[in-house]
């Protein structure tokens, strides 16, 4: 029992000075995410760029989609 409360009390001890490592992690985990958002973003608006210019939609479905995808992301 003495060993398994040793190994438990190092365990907690080599955790709490990982604190900040795990808030670092965590901000470049929130990062990448973002960036995955925007990147897909782009994508979709210069989708909607070709449809629109090559014809396949009208002006009015362009906005709307448009407003859409700007709700969505944060750069545009």
């Amino acid at each position: 029992m003495k060993k398994y409360l040793f190994v438990v009390m190092l365990a907690s001890l080599a955790q709490w000075g990982c604190s900040p490592q795990f808030w670092g992690g965590a901000a470049v985990g929130a990062l990448g995410t973002g960036a995955g958002y925007e990147v897909q973003s782009k994508r979709q608006m210069d989708r909607l760029e070709d449809d629109y210019r090559s014809g396949r939609i009208d002006r009015r479905e362009y906005e709307d989609r448009k407003k859409q995808i700007e709700r969505g992301s944060i750069i545009y």
